[in-house]
């Protein structure tokens, strides 16, 4: 299948086991303890990795934020266009990238619109590929650079419930995301600074009169942006 080059990859998460044991170590230090208490990261792998790792081996689910000190989680009214992602519910990802996105991008400056995405297509024997990105904001933000120091909560997934399968392109598509209807306590908490994610070069910038205009003509056409050409990103699956 072709994934139009307007979708990110993943960066490869070839983990050494020194790496693995590492983070299985952390793990036991800070997170499960269930304190909600920041970790001491200093480990030589870089933080996105280890959240990765955390969401897809361990079931933690991630909430990145712009505010370093939440102790529980409300569920809260969000603006989305898809059904299971407008109720008043407590948000978070199973991918460490998605997560980190929402943690970097400062809304209280410039940015008005987030157009984003983080999703696994099911091949024959419906299993889940590589996770596929889209990260954007409104364009007439980008040269403010509207980035900001974030952190990312760890969460228990016991009371979250995944968003169903979506239709990509005719087959099926696992998103990476979860809602909680009830206040969620986190688990432990890690800070990052922008440069802590890969794509920061690579989040585009969106006219937002234009998406509305093709999100109203074709509101399956997610993300209502031309394929650029560019065959060095070009992806398939």
């Amino acid at each position: 299948m072709h994934i139009p080059t307007y979708f990110e990859r993943r960066p490869s998460m070839d983990l050494s086991a020194d790496t693995i044991a590492s983070f299985e170590r952390l793990y036991a230090e800070a997170v499960e303890h269930g304190t909600g208490a920041e970790i001491d990261y200093r480990l030589s792998a870089p933080k996105w990795q280890f959240l990765c790792y955390m969401a897809d081996t361990r079931g933690i689910l991630l909430h990145g934020s712009g505010n370093p000190d939440i102790t529980e989680f409300e569920p809260r009214q969000s603006n989305d266009t898809h059904e299971f992602g407008n109720r008043k519910a407590v948000y978070a990802a199973s991918d460490g990238l998605w997560a980190m996105y929402f943690a970097i991008v400062d809304r209280d400056r410039h940015v008005n619109s987030l157009i984003n995405s983080c999703f696994r297509v099911l091949d024959s024997d419906k299993k889940p590929g590589d996770p596929i990105y889209f990260f954007s904001i409104n364009d007439d933000a980008l040269p403010h650079r509207p980035w900001r120091n974030g952190m990312i909560y760890l969460l228990p997934s016991a009371t979250f419930e995944q968003q169903p399968l979506d239709d990509y392109k005719g087959v099926d598509a696992e998103i990476a995301q979860w809602a909680s209807l009830v206040p969620v306590k986190p688990l432990a908490k890690l800070a990052i600074v922008p440069d802590d994610f890969p794509f920061l070069s690579r989040i585009r910038g969106h006219n937002l009169k234009e998406v509305m205009e093709r999100a109203t003509a074709n509101p399956d056409g997610f993300p209502w942006v031309d394929e650029p050409r560019d065959p060095a990103n070009t992806a398939t699956t």
